[in-house]
């Protein structure tokens, strides 16, 4: 299909209808003002004028955004979502979120959590290679955490999102991960190699950073707790770390923590559980509708040549000059531009380095960058815009979580930030291979 700069119009229209209408309201004096315009209301004239944009018949358009409603990975978040929204329903219901919040400040002191949570969020998200699945299972205890000290909820809503990135960028297992060293031709391994030396400046500054913004934090007296309603958390946690399918995992902590709840919680029956469910299924209602339009969304700009103008744009900056090794740093920017605007358009980072794969080979090659570095480039690139568009699936779920707005958590998202900035600076003081 011929690229087309205006297939990426809708985009800009719902950003601006999303985000215009909450600083409006804003500026208005509005309680609430970012959830004035809801999200998913927003999307529907992106959606419209996208429709207008494509081409083809209009079944055909239709056809389109169906297509791209019901992709496979969408339908799986999905899934997360209404499970994820189930369990911690359930596991709050039976005092499992308190439990554990107090089973926590008893080890660790107040001042240090937030070094914790991340450091606790990082490691299991590593493991686990997938940021949805830490997040659903550690945002509910964040949130207990905030109620329990003097900390934001979005400070600690925003350290979890950031130790659930940086696992989704570093690990081995990861579906971002996977798709940059194949479309690279690099190693696993020495993509990690190289991706680490990037991401411990970045941890190690959030982590500095955490600790002085929870240096003046007091618990409130650390309560009694049981143990057995702490349980459905560390099952899910030993679940995940076991490599079980996170799907898997989140239904079994729904069943692990109603039938702890109907053991141990006095007057907690077969109904309280069936509607607790239910009840985590409609908190995730906003997420999960827009989830599906975006995903619909981002295919009707794929098919109207939206993301082959991207591609098309970047290679014809990259091609500027005669020198590849005197250029290195306008190589590596190239790859990284071409997958950060693919994952703002498609808000789905593994999508976005599929989609800009072959583009930043070619680029890589031509200006002497080393397959791994350029597969590290593209799963950082992927992982700083994902964790901190206000529509990408980890911000919607985090943020429905905590009862948040997304765009209440961008600014706190202090990781990904981070790992932006000292990648840039790699780029600006790094050498060319060889060298």
């Amino acid at each position: 299909m011929a690229p087309s700069a205006l297939a990426l119009l809708p985009i800009g229209l719902f950003l601006a209808l999303f985000i215009g209408g909450g600083l409006y309201y804003q500026q208005a004096g509005v309680d609430f003002a970012f959830y004035q315009v809801p999200a998913p209301v927003a999307i529907l004239p992106a959606i419209l004028l996208a429709l207008l944009l494509a081409r083809g018949t209009l079944n055909q358009r239709v056809d389109a955004l169906i297509r791209g409603c019901a992709d496979n990975t969408l339908i799986t978040m999905v899934l997360i979502f209404l499970l994820a929204g189930g369990f911690a329903s359930v596991a709050k219901a039976i005092g499992g979120v308190d439990a554990t919040v107090n089973f926590g400040l008893s080890l660790i002191p107040a001042p240090l959590v937030l070094p914790g949570l991340f450091v606790m969020t990082a490691f299991i998200a590593t493991s686990m290679g997938t940021s949805m699945g830490t997040i659903a299972a550690i945002a509910p205890i964040a949130v207990g955490i905030s109620e329990a000290t003097e900390l934001s909820t979005v400070l600690t809503i925003g350290t979890v999102m950031g130790g659930a990135m940086f696992g989704d960028n570093l690990s081995i297992i990861s579906d971002t991960t996977i798709a940059a060293t194949r479309t690279q031709g690099c190693e696993m391994r020495d993509k990690f190699r190289m991706n680490f030396k990037i991401a411990l400046p970045a941890a190690i500054i959030t982590l500095l950073w955490l600790a002085y913004q929870g240096a003046a934090s007091e618990a409130q007296q650390v309560r009694g707790y049981d143990l057995w309603l702490v349980l459905p958390y560390i099952a899910v946690l030993g679940l995940a770390l076991s490599g079980l399918n996170v799907l898997l995992v989140l239904f079994a902590g729904i069943v692990l923590a109603g039938v702890i709840g109907l053991v141990r919680v006095e007057d907690y029956h077969l109904a309280n559980w069936a509607k607790d469910i239910y009840a985590g299924y409609g908190s995730m209602q906003e997420i999960m509708i827009l989830s599906i339009f975006i995903g619909g969304l981002a295919a009707l700009m794929k098919a109207g040549g939206g993301l082959a103008w991207i591609g098309a744009f970047i290679d014809r900056l990259s091609r500027k000059g005669s020198a590849p090794k005197d250029h290195r740093r306008a190589g590596e920017f190239s790859i990284i531009s071409s997958v950060a605007l693919a994952n703002l358009c498609t808000a789905n980072n593994t999508v976005a380095i599929i989609i800009s794969g072959s583009l930043a080979k070619d680029i890589a090659e031509r200006y002497g960058v080393d397959p791994k570095r350029s597969a590290s480039l593209m799963d950082i690139a992927s992982c700083v815009v994902q964790g901190i568009i206000p529509y990408g699936a980890q911000m919607l779920l985090a943020a429905s979580l905590a009862g948040l707005s997304p765009l209440q958590l961008v600014s706190a998202v202090t990781y990904c930030w981070a790992l932006g900035a000292v990648a840039l600076i790699s780029v600006v003081i790094g050498k060319p291979a060889g060298r």
